[in-house]
Parts: C-alpha cells; sequence; structure tokens
C-alpha cells in the first residue's frame, strides 16, 4: 500500500507535465495544420484586393489565387484584415500562415519571409490625363511631387531613379511625397497636391475602367519585379505544396481564367517560383 502513495504524487506530476506541453504544442500549431490556412492581406489594393461595397467581403485578383492554390492543396482559407506594414510580422509571429498585398518580392523582405511569386510586378510614374502634356517624357518627373504608398519600396526607389536620373544629371530632385497606400496617393493626385505618383503597372488599366479613363502612364516601368505571396522563412514543406499547387492552376488553365478576369493577363508569369528561383 506505501508503495502505491508513495508513486501517485509522482504520476499525478508526469500526467501534469504531459497535459501541459499537449496544451502548448496545440496552441502553437496554426490552422494550416487542421486544413485552413490563414490568410492575410490589406483590402486597400485594387484588383488585388479590396473590400466589395455591397457585401464588405475581401474581393480580387490575389483573393481568387489563394483560393485557388489553397482548394489545389485540398485546404480552406480563412481571411484577415490587417494593416499593409504588419504583414511581414504577421507571418515571423506565425499569426498567420501566408500572406498576400500586391507584394513585392525583395532581399530585404526575404530576410523574414519566403515568397511565392505569381506576378510580374513592374512599377510606374502616372499622372492624370489632363497633365499629361507637362510629362512628355521621364525626365520631366524631375523636380516634381512624386507621390507614393509611404510603407512599401517605392520611396526608396523613387530616390534612386531621381539620383540617377536627374540630380547625376544637374536637375532637380524628385519630390518624394508618402501617403498612407493607393487611395489616398490618388485622392492627392485628383487634388493636385502631387504632380504624378507611382504604383504597379498591372493595377493602372482596372482603376481607368473604375474612374473613366483619368490616368495617364508616364514614360516606361522603371522597376521591373516579382509580386509573392509570403510565408514563413525556410519553411520549405510548405512552400514545395504552395508551388506545386500554383504550378497546378497554371497546367489547368485557372491561372489564365483569374488573370483575365482582372484584367491582368500581361502580367503573367510561366512558372512558380520561390524568392525568385524557378
Amino acid at each position: 500500500m506505501m508503495h502505491k502513495y508513495v508513486f501517485r504524487p509522482l504520476a499525478a506530476a508526469a500526467l501534469t507535465c504531459l497535459l501541459s506541453s499537449a496544451v502548448t504544442a496545440t496552441a502553437q500549431t496554426t490552422k494550416s495544420a487542421s486544413g485552413t490556412l490563414v490568410v492575410g492581406t490589406a483590402p486597400k489594393y485594387p484588383p488585388f484586393e479590396s473590400k466589395d461595397p455591397e457585401t464588405d467581403n475581401t474581393v480580387g485578383f490575389d483573393v481568387d489565387i489563394v483560393e485557388a492554390v489553397a482548394a489545389k492543396m485540398g485546404s480552406k482559407v480563412e481571411w484577415q484584415d490587417t494593416n499593409f506594414d504588419q504583414l511581414l510580422s504577421s507571418i515571423t509571429t506565425k499569426r498567420l500562415d501566408l500572406i498576400v498585398g500586391g507584394m513585392a518580392d525583395t532581399q530585404e523582405r526575404q530576410a523574414s519571409v519566403s515568397f511565392l511569386d505569381y506576378l510580374r510586378l513592374d512599377s510606374i510614374f502616372y499622372t492624370l490625363k489632363t497633365q499629361a502634356s507637362k510629362f512628355p517624357n521621364m525626365d520631366a518627373l524631375c523636380g516634381k511631387r512624386v507621390g507614393t504608398a509611404r510603407r512599401t519600396i517605392w520611396p526608396d526607389a523613387i530616390a534612386a531613379w531621381s539620383e540617377e536620373h536627374c540630380v547625376k544629371q544637374g536637375k532637380p530632385a524628385v519630390v518624394v511625397v508618402g501617403t498612407d497606400g493607393s487611395p489616398d496617393t490618388r485622392l492627392q493626385l485628383n487634388q493636385n497636391r502631387i504632380d504624378a505618383a507611382v504604383q504597379g503597372a498591372p493595377t493602372l488599366p482596372y482603376q481607368n475602367k473604375l474612374e473613366g479613363n483619368k490616368y495617364v502612364q508616364i514614360g516606361t516601368p522603371f522597376l521591373p519585379q516579382l509580386m509573392g505571396m509570403g510565408f514563413r522563412k525556410n519553411d520549405a514543406e510548405f512552400g514545395t505544396k504552395l508551388k506545386t499547387a500554383f504550378n497546378a492552376i497554371i497546367a489547368d488553365g485557372t491561372y489564365k481564367k483569374i488573370l483575365t478576369k482582372w484584367g491582368l493577363e500581361g502580367s503573367a508569369v510561366d512558372a512558380a517560383r520561390i524568392n525568385g528561383k524557378q
């Protein structure tokens, strides 16, 4: 009898530790393990993602692509809205499994997340059609106020372009104006608070469709890049699953259909890439 009472507390303590470990492990397991991908986006950048004014659902090219890829993986999608500047940290802290947001795959961002590249994202300068005569070429941007979302790669990209094409040529630098996002950029342009703006080339035709063809591109794209959906850095197994699923929607024609739906046929990639590598 004595042995029974001596070992019961020890057994209870061991059981408590095991249960505690199990609870901790469960808390740390992402929903992707249960067949649901938790995907974050900042729905302010049509045609990639925005809110449907009638339903308040998040809609767009990115939404359709992620849903199609998830279906090939046998997963469902749980969408979570967040601010653009919180997307990367939401991956590193494991609050999200995947992020999309018209986000360029850059070496700086690859320091914290990995990317499945699924669209070409050339960056362009643009202005109002009524102001087009002021910009017969890209050199006319020197000394002008150019707006873009401050939390993106574009402020630094504009400054670098200005240094090379304006300052080194003895011309005044472009005045970079940071904005709160693409809608705010267009608002400032329409209010003549800036002279020109920068955004991804694929978005301009869609925006013109919504706003009566009021914007024009200035010159040629100045920053060719790939757009990626971000996932946990060095999670090779998950990356392989994403890549296989994306290649599958290319092969069965789903990718082309989604591109056509959103007017992005000219920005297609021919195959999936992880961090720019096929």
